[in-house]
């Protein structure tokens, strides 16, 4: 019978470590919650020392030991992540919200990780809602976050809510994975590209200056251009890449401010492939925002305020705005998104079916599938067309300095005949 290591915390909110025989580890599982534990690491003792998976607990993951984890640094999405998950858990297996936050104290990974828990603990005792306590660190907890928490205040239902916050983060997570994913090999082929045009015009060029020197304009046209490319790139190496890197820079903080940031933002949505990926992109977050949010019984006018700050978009943003006036003022919703002219047929008629059946939060959660879906299969198709154009554009830069070279090298040889 295998030995297990297991870590769990008691009702009171102690985090206790000990060792067990169980059969399997099902088996060891039910065992300690006989005792009235709540597991937090099972292993096998004869892989103890090594890096232990995550168990898993009435279906949900429980994450492994926490020090091995980086120990430093702020606060960051993915310990919000896990603590949200970590909280569902306990809470889950009967846990009192105090015990269950002394828990995560303990388990708390790095510094600023402890202090955030102990100070949301603080206020907790003092008799502070744990929506509220939230509130007062929403660098961390956006207000999508904070109200899904209010919502399972009210419900009494706050693991189930938080359960969905862990779901919704996650779908998110994976959604933006996708799309930074897609980014990589494009930008490493250009790279490949830059980096094989400095190598030609710094080191391969020069080699064939000294043969060339004497021939003057009889060289053909192509050959003086790449000697004059290689020639000023060796001057003016230096200065060039620093005027492109300051230029890079000033672009860049310049998009990041608001005239810059909606100049670029209207002009994405025009560009004629990745303009329809990036507006399904945010209407995918719009739509899951609002759907999580509106089935876990927050009012529609403050899910629509909420879900629209999830949109990065500007130029979106300003066009979702206008839902919720009209919501307010007595309208449909399915009129008022319909108006801002950015949905598709599909999705305005889902809406439509939703709130003529009262189950407009499912079908929002339905129709951020269905985009999530059309993007993932766009990127796709993006990048089919991306990568060999990237490779044709480098492949005919290089091409033409090598057939330029040869030219000058062909011109020598028809002078000495």
């Amino acid at each position: 019978m295998p030995d297990y290591v297991w870590r769990a915390a008691t009702a009171a909110g102690k985090v206790e470590e000990g060792q067990l025989s169980a059969a399997s580890e099902a088996l060891a599982l039910k065992q300690l919650r006989a005792q009235g534990l709540t597991p937090l690491r099972l292993v096998d003792a004869a892989s103890a020392g090594a890096p232990a998976p995550p168990v898993r607990a009435q279906g949900a993951a429980l994450l492994a030991q926490p020090k091995a984890r980086a120990a430093k640094g702020p606060v960051n999405a993915a310990d919000v992540h896990a603590l949200t998950a970590e909280l569902a858990i306990m809470l889950r297996a009967g846990l009192a919200l105090d015990n269950a936050l002394r828990v995560l104290i303990d388990m708390a990974h790095k510094p600023s990780l402890r202090e955030l828990v102990q100070g949301i603990l603080d206020a907790v005792k003092g008799g502070t809602p744990l929506s509220r306590a939230l509130a007062a660190h929403r660098d961390l907890f956006s207000d999508f976050y904070i109200n899904m928490v209010r919502s399972g205040e009210i419900s009494g239902q706050m693991s189930a809510v938080l359960d969905r916050l862990v779901e919704h983060m996650e779908r998110q997570r994976a959604l933006r994975d996708s799309v930074v994913s897609a980014t990589i090999y494009p930008a490493i082929l250009l790279g490949v590209a830059v980096l094989s045009l400095v190598a030609m015009l710094g080191f391969v060029v020069p080699q064939f200056e000294k043969l060339f020197t004497d021939m003057g304009d009889a060289l053909p046209l192509p050959t003086r251009i790449v000697m004059e490319m290689g020639h000023a790139f060796r001057q003016y190496g230096l200065l060039i890449a620093l005027i492109a890197v300051a230029g890079v820079v000033l672009l860049l903080r310049w998009l990041r401010s608001p005239a810059g940031r909606q100049w670029w933002q209207a002009r994405l949505l025009r560009l004629p492939l990745m303009g329809r990926l990036a507006l399904k992109y945010q209407l995918t977050l719009f739509s899951r925002s609002l759907g999580t949010l509106l089935g876990n019984g927050v009012p529609m006018l403050t899910a629509l305020h909420i879900a629209t700050e999830t949109v990065g978009n500007v130029v979106l943003q300003q066009a979702l705005a206008k839902v919720s006036p009209i919501v307010k003022e007595g309208g449909k919703v399915v009129q008022a998104v319909a108006a801002t002219g950015i949905f598709e047929p599909l999705a305005i008629n889902l809406i439509r079916v939703g709130e003529e059946t009262g189950r407009i939060g499912p079908m929002m959660l339905e129709l951020s599938n269905i985009l999530n879906r059309e993007v993932e299969t766009g990127i796709k198709r993006l990048l089919t067309l991306i990568e060999p154009v990237l490779i044709l554009v480098l492949g005919v830069l290089i091409a033409a300095i090598i057939v330029s070279i040869l030219l000058g090298i062909l011109s020598i040889n028809d002078l000495a005949v």
